[in-house]
C-alpha cells in the first residue's frame, strides 16, 4: 500500500499541502475562488502541526489495526479491500467525532456543513495526492510503505 512519507526535517511549515488539499477538495478548482469566495470553505483533509522551528504535516496514516474503525458507532469507517484505505460513508456518518477521538493523531475533521467526519482520502483520483505533488521542498513523498 502506497503513503505518504514525511521528511519531518525539511518541512518549512508552508501549509501549500493544506491549501492544495483544500482546493481539491472544493467545488471549485480555481484557488482564489476556493479560499475567498466558496462559502461554506472546503476543509482539508489534513493539517500542519507546528513547535517552534519543527513542522509536520499531519494525515490520515490509514492504519493497519485502525482505532478509528473500532470507535465508529455506525458503522461509517471501513477499509476498502481494494486500496486498503480507510473510507467515510457518509450515508452512514453522524459526525459524532468518535473516530477523531480514537486516532492517536486526531485527524478525522468534522464539515460542519454537512454534520460528518472527513480525513484523507490519498487524492485516488489522482496519481499522487495533491500534498505531495505540491510540496515545494519534497517534504512529502508517495511511496510504498
Amino acid at each position: 500500500m502506497k503513503q505518504v512519507i514525511i521528511k519531518d526535517k525539511v518541512c518549512i511549515g508552508c501549509h501549500l499541502c493544506e491549501v492544495y488539499c483544500l482546493q481539491k477538495h472544493a467545488g471549485t478548482q480555481d484557488l482564489v475562488k476556493a479560499y475567498k469566495k466558496e462559502s461554506p470553505r472546503a476543509i482539508p483533509r489534513l493539517r500542519v502541526d507546528e513547535s517552534g522551528v519543527v513542522s509536520l504535516s499531519v494525515r490520515c496514516q490509514h492504519c493497519v489495526d485502525a482505532p478509528c474503525l473500532r470507535a465508529c458507532l455506525t458503522g461509517a469507517l471501513s477499509r476498502d479491500p481494494v486500496t486498503s484505505l480507510i473510507e467515510v460513508d457518509e450515508e452512514r456518518c453522524i459526525g459524532c467525532g468518535t473516530c477523531a477521538l480514537a486516532c492517536p493523531l486526531g485527524v478525522p475533521r468534522l464539515d460542519n456543513v454537512k454534520k460528518v467526519m472527513v480525513k484523507c482520502d490519498l487524492c485516488q483520483d489522482e496519481e499522487i495526492p495533491v500534498c505531495v505533488a505540491n510540496c515545494p521542498n519534497e517534504a512529502l513523498v508517495y511511496a510504498d510503505i
